[in-house]
């Protein structure tokens, strides 16, 4: 072994454990989400402030992730297999880190909105998380697997997550028209499928980062 390198072995344990600790992270991701929808449901303030504490765990394993990759970069000459895979992982723990800070955001709309009544029931908002937790397990599937044909068809789904926004807004748009007193509660509704569609975009480049590392070809999913 030479003089501040890693064997080949040990390299590619570090790499292994790195791509775990990616997985765990999206999960955790998937988590505050779900938390943060469900304390909109609920209207349960308590919940919501947990959630924009438990973000402090994602920020700081995405700060050990990504200094684990610059370890591993200044350890080994990577051949262009492993640079890929290195270069997607630090990429991909920024996508996560941001879904993580969107499930922060609605629970800030949470807090803003406190015990006022909604302007209308929870339909489509519910609707965009499911879509986004399906997305989240397979796109966790497609990286784990390395499997990019997944990974293409999983941010596929996002435009199912754009339309269920879509019909929020123009839903709360005209509820806004008719009833402006209801401008600030429809507001903090659109904040929130706002954060959920950003959620799904980050998915998405999480899925062209897999392609990346399956084929060396960067490109852009479902434009």
């Amino acid at each position: 072994m030479l003089g501040g390198s890693v064997t080949r072995e040990a390299f590619e344990r570090e790499l292994h454990t790195l791509k775990d600790d990616v997985v765990r992270m999206g999960v955790q991701a998937g988590e505050l989400i779900h938390r943060a929808v469900d304390a909109l449901k609920s209207r349960d303030v308590a919940q919501a402030e947990e959630v924009i504490s438990a973000d402090n765990a994602i920020d700081a394993l995405h700060l050990d992730l990504e200094r684990r990759c610059m370890r591993l970069l200044a350890t080994q000459q990577p051949m262009a297999g492993d640079l890929r895979a290195i270069a997607s992982v630090f990429a991909i723990t920024i996508d996560l880190e941001r879904m993580a800070d969107h499930a922060e955001g609605i629970s800030r709309a949470v807090k803003r909105l406190g015990s006022e009544p909604l302007v209308k029931p929870l339909v489509d908002i519910p609707k965009m998380e499911t879509h986004i937790q399906e997305m989240l397990r397979d796109t966790l599937e497609a990286f784990r697997g390395q499997n990019a044909e997944l990974a293409i068809r999983t941010a596929a789904k996002d435009d199912a997550v754009d339309q269920l926004r879509n019909r929020v807004f123009h839903d709360l748009l005209e509820i806004m028209i008719k009833d402006p007193q209801t401008i600030h509660r429809a507001l903090e509704l659109l904040i929130v499928a706002r954060h959920l569609e950003r959620a799904a975009d980050h998915l998405t480049n999480v899925g062209e980062r897999i392609v990346y590392m399956v084929t060396g070809e960067m490109r852009e999913l479902n434009v």
